[in-house]
């Protein structure tokens, strides 16, 4: 049995740029880099910064261009974006 996906969530700064993407060639981008960082959380390099909360991981898709920063939950069954960048 494939490993179990991690549920993708949005914080509110995401969703605002979730809602500011028109182009169908940058949603289809967008959903595939989610995806990838579904099936492998860890597949982001750390963002050195703060170290009190959840660690930030940036992932970039240079084939699709798209940036996404985003952190793992404790269990590791929620991965929520923090910033879209396409």
């Amino acid at each position: 049995m494939p490993p179990r996906r991690a549920r993708i969530a949005f914080s509110d700064s995401a969703t605002k740029q979730l809602e500011n993407l028109t182009s169908e060639a940058d949603i289809h981008a967008l959903d595939r880099t989610l995806v990838v960082i579904s099936v492998d959380p860890d597949i982001g390099e750390p963002i050195p910064g703060e170290t009190t909360g959840p660690q930030l991981l940036q992932y970039a898709d240079e084939v699709e261009r798209v940036r996404v920063l985003y952190f793992v939950t404790a269990l590791r069954t929620v991965v929520v974006v923090a910033y879209i960048e396409v």
